[in-house]
């Protein structure tokens, strides 16, 4: 009662209105009101999160245990305003908020019972500096909120800057992020599950970095999971 007084109370300070169509929201709507959230172009990867379009990405490149997205990403639609406010709008609560949303929906198919800890995926010290936050980080919060699993930023650095990955091909896109990962801390992952966290997989390139260099650790078992979905 009192939260939502609250927040009736700062919206006729600061009205909130949604990322994707700029309506104002109600009390009980956090950052996307509720048509634009039913737009949404949901996947089912975590019903059958070893087969499904995301996961043949690491099929015969890395040994993964699931993967799953909780939308198909699209640019110049609600999905694609929702990455772009999370990325380059500073909107960190944005992409911690979509992490407590993606989890909810996802705790009752199961795919979080047997994982041991997040790994998002690193950024440059640079980049970091330049955008204020880790998108990734800020999903991996979210997600831990409600799961009560624990994140870790400390297993896997990121040594080399890179370009975008936005339009490079998938040759490209692979060439681009080889070398670029460092495991820092094995001891800190040895013999457990890892979830790795991404905003958008497209080509697995970066994730598939990630993991390659996570699996030099002992007896590490990986799973990837992302906010997006490119088809």
């Amino acid at each position: 009662m009192k939260t939502a007084f609250l927040t009736n109370l700062f919206d006729l300070i600061a009205p909130r209105t949604c990322l994707c169509c700029s309506c104002k929201l109600t009390a009980e709507q956090t950052d996307i009101c509720l048509p634009c959230r039913m737009q949404l172009p949901y996947t089912d990867f975590a019903d059958h999160a070893y087969n499904n379009a995301m996961a043949q990405l690491y099929w015969g490149i890395i040994p993964i245990e699931k993967a799953a997205a909780y939308f198909y990403y699209e640019p110049l639609t609600v999905t694609g305003k929702i990455i772009h406010h999370l990325k380059y709008y500073g909107r960190e609560d944005v992409a911690e908020t979509f992490g407590q949303v993606m989890s909810r929906d996802m705790v009752g198919t199961g795919f979080f019972d047997d994982i041991d800890l997040l790994v998002p995926i690193p950024l440059t010290r640079i980049r970091r500096w330049h955008r204020g936050y880790n998108q990734s980080t800020a999903i991996a919060r979210g997600i831990s909120s409600v799961t009560g699993i624990p994140l870790s930023e400390k297993a896997v650095r990121r040594v080399r800057f890179t370009v975008s990955q936005t339009r490079l091909t998938h040759t490209q896109r692979k060439a681009n992020v080889e070398d670029v990962f460092q495991l820092t801390a094995p001891e800190l992952i040895s013999n457990r599950h890892l979830l790795i966290i991404d905003d958008i997989v497209t080509t697995g390139a970066t994730t598939t970095a990630c993991a390659r260099e996570l699996l030099k650790a002992k007896d590490v078992r990986i799973s990837i999971l992302s906010l997006g979905f490119t088809r």
